[in-house]
């Protein structure tokens, strides 16, 4: 089943054996996207206009730079942070990915560090956290899916704090990372068997061409005490990748709530090659789909909207994570 779980951002590279002038490596990258990308339909994207719209800006002629531009400007059409392309000397991802990340992000780092986490926080793996709102919550902020996040560290954290009445848990700008880590986290929350997506991978060269979906069921707890009292998810469009599919795989959760903004997506698997003259590229291959039969690729959305307000943070507050709180100590699931 680890096959089929979402995954991390990794590439990759299958050699190839084509003619590598600027022509074929432009209808080579096309043909490989046009036939295994698996995500056409949440684009949006119709991929032979966009072919049409850009072969005549290729020639056999022009530098690996101008090809390299036309490249990248296919690629980003398809407004997806796992599609990627790799030159000798450059590296294109998407730019609307980028703009969300940090365009739209609803979180200040400043206010985190000094009135939440604070000078005397604590930090286990990849968790920095703290007690907050005089010691009734405990406040945990983990940046990247990279980091360790194993259930026995998960248990320390909870151990430190055991008078809180439940956990505010901000992945906000968490740009994803490493599968592992998100399902150690989840063996640690209330298991009730309960679905948490249907995943399907590319099969065939046609755009709605696959295999037959595959449920994906929370983990068992095993030998494991569940942390049971309300738990808080934090959000925000700087969510991608692995940090997108924790957020939808706990909203099917008994005992918590996702507040924030809406990730910024980033479901599929994704896998690349190389081109005829050496570079590297990257796409999705499966879709996801959640219990309630939508495809979140774009974006996974909280169950509460609370946008970051400039007044609360001007006072070195941050009112979601106060709504958080409340939430916690209110018992609003």
């Amino acid at each position: 089943m680890a096959s089929l779980l979402l995954a991390g951002c990794e590439k990759m590279f299958m050699p190839v054996d084509e003619e590598a002038t600027p022509t074929a490596v432009f209808e080579y990258l096309w043909k490989q996207i046009d036939e295994h990308y698996s995500l056409f339909d949440v684009k949006d994207v119709d991929w032979q206009m966009v072919h049409d719209t850009l072969k005549n800006k290729v020639n056999d002629e022009m530098s690996d730079d101008e090809l390299f531009v036309v490249l990248r400007s296919m690629l980003n059409t398809l407004n997806d942070g796992h599609v990627d392309l790799w030159s000798r000397d450059d590296v294109a991802s998407s730019e609307a990915i980028f703009l969300q990340r940090y365009g739209e992000k609803n979180f200040d780092i400043n206010t985190i560090a000094m009135t939440y986490l604070r000078a005397d926080h604590h930090t286990t793996g990849g968790m920095a956290y703290n007690s907050i709102d005089s010691g009734r919550v405990l406040y945990i902020r983990y940046s990247s899916f990279s980091s360790s996040a194993t259930p026995t560290q998960f248990e320390k954290v909870v151990e430190r704090f055991p008078e809180a009445k439940g956990i505010v848990f901000d992945i906000r700008q968490n740009g994803g990372g490493e599968i592992q880590n998100e399902w150690n986290l989840m063996e640690m929350l209330p298991s009730d068997n309960q679905l948490l997506y249907r995943t399907q991978l590319k099969s065939g060269p046609g755009h709605d061409d696959f295999g037959t979906p595959v449920e994906v069921r929370a983990p068992s707890n095993g030998d494991k005490t569940p942390y049971d009292k309300p738990f808080v998810l934090l959000t925000d469009r700087g969510c991608y990748s692995a940090a997108s599919a924790f957020a939808l795989c706990l909203k099917s959760y008994r005992n918590v709530t996702v507040m924030g903004d809406t990730t910024a997506g980033g479901l599929a698997i994704p896998t690349g090659g190389a081109l005829p003259n050496g570079w590297y590229y990257r796409y999705g291959v499966s879709r996801v789909i959640a219990p309630d039969g939508v495809n979140y690729e774009n974006g996974v959305p909280p169950d509460r909207v609370v946008s970051l307000d400039p007044a609360a943070t001007a006072l070195h507050r941050d009112n979601i994570i106060d709504s958080a709180c409340r939430v916690i100590l209110g018992g609003e699931l």
